[in-house]
């Protein structure tokens, strides 16, 4: 008997042993030191270590000092990292459902976005988790705009430009190509040396990022159009996930769902603030007519057999497609 009480003495020691060691988990993100994305991890950060009594602490790399998105989930695969705040570029690397958010124009209004995040959440976590990794928190960060060198009002408008596409989206590229545009891979970090040098002449980005990085200084026009909507979440690796204790993760569950919750809350407003303060700095905001915004619904109807498959997975697709047929009998 005595033989047999030993050994697991020993094991619940090891784990008892495992799990008092203090865990840093590091954490990357694209988001500049400062921004209010960086300022959620810190906020996160300094609320885990309080309620796990300093045996968890996150350690944060802003601004893409570990490389792009893609390169995040890499690192975060062979253990150079533990988590990243990303967008729906990179969580598109572990969960194909996550490319419903590349749908353009399919969101117009934030009920929207919920909607469809709601009927696809049970997807967006589990396959999350069966790739390796688990949400703790999941927002959206305001819409997507075109911002560009010179005016853009149509479709025909932005054919002539130069378009940055995320290094890596080969999908995107293709597509973009097939119809007539002018797609430009590059990796996030070298999207305002593009700018400064011509690489790139328009870019579909969020206003409060433009601000942040400067790029309205070079790209001054905006198309006051939703393109679409930015969603990101804050994931972490399973193994170093399973390694925190089980009272500690229902803790920092807690603590990263409210914090994303007021993240969210405030920050579907920031964009129309960031807008202003670019305005007020020299960008020209370009106000289509309702006919104009008639022919960019008609290329996104006509583009859609395209999506299907290609940028947008193909069950993602039709899954989508299930809940806009939904969406509108609400």
């Amino acid at each position: 008997m005595k033989k047999r009480i030993i050994p697991i003495l020993i094991i619940c020691l090891t784990i008892h042993s495992l799990w008092a060691k203090k865990i840093i988990v590091k954490m990357a993100t694209l988001a500049p030191e400062g921004t209010e994305w960086h300022g959620l991890l810190v906020d996160l950060g300094q609320q885990w270590t309080e309620a796990t009594n300093g045996e968890v602490r996150l350690r944060i790399y802003p601004g893409g000092v570990v490389g792009d998105e893609r390169d995040m989930i890499r690192k975060m695969r062979i253990g150079q990292i533990h988590g990243a705040a990303i967008s729906n570029e990179g969580m598109t690397e572990i969960n194909p459902y996550f490319t419903t958010f590349y749908m353009p124009m399919m969101y117009q209004t934030y009920e929207e976005v919920d909607f469809v995040r709601e009927n696809l959440k049970n997807e967006l976590l589990s396959e999350t988790e069966k790739n390796g990794f688990k949400i703790l928190t999941m927002v959206d960060v305001g819409w997507a705009y075109w911002f560009s060198t010179e005016p853009i009002y149509t479709p025909e408008d932005l054919k002539k430009n130069k378009i940055f596409i995320w290094a890596g989206d080969y999908k995107s590229a293709q597509l973009y190509e097939k119809h007539g545009y002018q797609p430009v891979p590059l990796a996030m970090t070298d999207v305002l040396s593009g700018l400064q040098t011509g690489l790139i002449t328009s870019i579909g980005f969020n206003p409060m990022y433009a601000l942040a990085q400067q790029l309205f200084g070079i790209a001054d026009n905006m198309l006051d159009m939703k393109w679409g909507n930015l969603t990101a979440a804050v994931i972490i690796d399973l193994k170093t996930w399973r390694r925190i204790k089980p009272q500690h993760q229902s803790a920092m569950m807690a603590i990263a769902k409210n914090i994303g919750d007021g993240f969210q809350e405030k920050n579907r407003h920031e964009s129309d603030k960031a807008i202003t303060v670019m305005q007020s700095h020299g960008l020209q905001v370009n106000k289509p007519t309702p006919a104009q915004v008639d022919i960019w619904h008609k290329l996104i109807n006509n583009m859609a057999p395209d999506f299907r498959g290609t940028v947008v997975e193909t069950k993602a697709f039709d899954r989508l497609m299930e809940i806009k047929k939904e969406m509108k009998t609400h």
